[in-house]
C-alpha cells in the first residue's frame, strides 16, 4: 500500500466498518435486530443495483455455479453473518463485537482444510488459531455470565464462522458474474432471508413509531456508508493491494469501534477485552506470517541493502558507479566491484 490514494481509501474503509458497530448499537435501541439487519441490506441492495446499471455490468446468472455462488453468498456471507451480528450485539458493546469478528481470518484456514483437500495448515497457523480462540474465550468470560456477554460473543463467533465457510465455498465455485453483480445478488438474497426470519420470529415486532430521526440516520449510515460504500472501497482495494494487505482492516476496525463507542455511547473497554484482542492479533500474525513477511521484506531488505551514492558517481538499478579519473576515458563511468551491496 504505497500510494496516498490507497492509504486514504484503506483509512476510509476502516472508518466506515469500524463506526458501523456504533450505528448498530443506536438502531438496536428501537428496532428488532433481524429486521434492522434486513433494512440495512435493503438500502445497500438498491444502491448496488444502481451501480451495476450505471456500469453496465452483466447481472444475469447463466450457470449453475452462478446460482450456487449467489445462494452461498446470500445465505452465509450476508444473511447469517448480519443476522448473527445484529442479534449478538444486543449482548455486547460495539468494541467487543468488532474484536470477535476480527477472528474471521484466523478461523478460515481450518475450515479451508476441512473443505478443500489441497489446503494445508502449517504449525504457526495452528498455534495462531489456538491463540485466537483463547482470546475470544478471555473476552467472553470477562462478561461474567452465560446469559450475558458470553452469549453475545458466541453469536458473533458464529457470524465469523459463517463468513469463513461462505468464503471457502465460494473459492471452489467458478461463476461467471462480476464480483459487484455477485455482491448485489448476495445482498438481495440476504435481505429476503432476514425478512423471512424476522416474520417468523415471535419477538420481531415492527412499529412505525420506531423510526425516529436518530434511527433513520443510523440506518442510512449503515446502508449507504458502511455497507454499499464500504464494500465498493473493499473491491477497489482488493484489486489494487491484494487480500493479505487488505485483511489488516480487520484489526484497525476494532480500534475505531472502541473509540467511537466510547465517544458516542459512553462504552468502556476492560483490560480483559484488550488482552483478548492482543491474543487475536497475535494469532492473526502467526496465521499470516508468510504473507506478512512478503509485505515487509522489501522494506527491511531495502534498509540494509540500499547502495550508497558515491561522491563522484551515481546509482543505476541499485549498482553504484564512479566516474573514471583516467584522462583517456574522460566522460565515461566504471562500475564498482560486483560484490558491492545491492548488486543484481
Amino acid at each position: 500500500m504505497n500510494s496516498q490514494r490507497d492509504i486514504l481509501l484503506f483509512a476510509a474503509l476502516a472508518l466506515a466498518w469500524g463506526t458501523a458497530f456504533s450505528a448498530i448499537e443506536i438502531g438496536l435501541t428501537s428496532l428488532p435486530p433481524i429486521l434492522f439487519a434486513a433494512f440495512r441490506l435493503d438500502v445497500a441492495t438498491l444502491l448496488f443495483v444502481a451501480v451495476v446499471a450505471v456500469l453496465g455490468l452483466e447481472w444475469r446468472p447463466r450457470t449453475r455455479a452462478d446460482v450456487i455462488a449467489i445462494t452461498v453468498g446470500g445465505v452465509l456471507l450476508v444473511g447469517a453473518h448480519y443476522g448473527l451480528l445484529f442479534v449478538g450485539q444486543l449482548y455486547v458493546s460495539s468494541a467487543v463485537a468488532a474484536i470477535v469478528l476480527s477472528l474471521t481470518p484466523i478461523v478460515t484456514p481450518p475450515i479451508a482444510l476441512a473443505l478443500l483437500p489441497s489446503e494445508r495448515i502449517r504449525p504457526p497457523a495452528a498455534v495462531g488459531l489456538m491463540l485466537g480462540l483463547v482470546g475470544v474465550v478471555v473476552i467472553a468470560l470477562s462478561g461474567g455470565s452465560i446469559g450475558g456477554q458470553a452469549l453475545g460473543v458466541g453469536l458473533l463467533f458464529g457470524s465469523a464462522i459463517s463468513i469463513a465457510i461462505g468464503s471457502v465455498v465460494l473459492e471452489r465455485t467458478r461463476g461467471t458474474l462480476p464480483v459487484v453483480s455477485l455482491q448485489t445478488w448476495a445482498m438481495g438474497v440476504g435481505a429476503l432471508t432476514l425478512h423471512g426470519l424476522s416474520g417468523l420470529h415471535p419477538g420481531e415486532r415492527f412499529v412505525t413509531s420506531a423510526f425516529t430521526t436518530e434511527i433513520v440516520a443510523a440506518l442510512a449510515y449503515l446502508g449507504v456508508v458502511s455497507t454499499a460504500g464500504g464494500f465498493l472501497a473493499y473491491f477497489v482495494l482488493l484489486e489494487r493491494v491484494g487480500a493479505t494487505e487488505l485483511s489488516l482492516v480487520n484489526y484497525t476496525s476494532p480500534v475505531i469501534a472502541a473509540v467511537f463507542g466510547w465517544l458516542l455511547l459512553g462504552e468502556s473497554i476492560t483490560v480483559a477485552t484488550i488482552a483478548g484482542f492482543g491474543l487475536i492479533v497475535l494469532g492473526f500474525t502467526l496465521c499470516k506470517i508468510d504473507s506478512l513477511w512478503k509485505l515487509v521484506r522489501p522494506i527491511v531488505e531495502d534498509g540494509y541493502t540500499r547502495p550508497s551514492v558515491p561522491t563522484n558517481g551515481f546509482v543505476v538499478r541499485r549498482n553504484p558507479y564512479v566516474r573514471s579519473t583516467n584522462r583517456n576515458n574522460e566522460g565515461r563511468s566504471a562500475p564498482k566491484s560486483r560484490s558491492s551491496p545491492g548488486a543484481d
